[in-house]
């Protein structure tokens, strides 16, 4: 009988080993797909308007690259590549760029990642999580200061919160 159950253990140890070896040589994430991308620029840009603020909003994936890039009529010229900076800095730094702008200030010890190419320390960027992970980044640019942008992404997130909980 002893015989028998460590046959059985050793059988399943050798089973599971190669489902475990495979487990490590890849790794599994979740993306936004295209349409959902597009309903959080939609309800980020919406809320903007809302307000009174001509913007640009841009969706970049959980790596930074561009889903969904819009831009309101008067928004002016910069906003669409501003927008997609603070985005690609949310992802990158796994933290919203309203945090980032106070945690980067001069003389702050982290102020040197201001000058990481491409990153944009100014609010108006938020990662989007799903499952404690970061699924993709919303970036705002053109409200009056870092705070509404960033208030705008806020509520294009909450719109599209029932479409990516898992």
């Amino acid at each position: 009988m002893l015989k028998r159950l460590l046959c059985v253990a050793a059988l399943c140890a050798v089973l599971v080993m190669p489902a475990r070896a495979e487990e490590e040589g890849l790794v599994t994430f979740k993306l936004l797909t295209l349409e959902t991308a597009l309903a959080l620029a939609e309800a980020t840009l919406e809320e903007c308007r809302d307000q009174g603020y001509q913007v640009a909003v841009v969706v970049v994936d959980r790596f930074g690259g561009t889903q969904v890039a819009l831009r309101d009529r008067f928004a002016g010229a910069h906003t669409v590549d501003t927008a997609r900076r603070k985005a690609w800095t949310a992802v990158s730094f796994r933290t919203d760029t309203l945090e980032l702008s106070e945690l980067t200030q001069a003389g702050q010890a982290q102020s040197g990642v201001r000058f990481v190419t491409g990153a944009l320390m100014a609010g108006g960027g938020v990662p989007v999580q799903a499952a404690g992970s970061i699924v993709a980044g919303v970036g705002v640019s053109g409200a009056p200061g870092g705070e509404a942008d960033d208030a705008c992404a806020r509520v294009g997130i909450e719109a599209i919160t029932m479409m990516i909980e898992f």
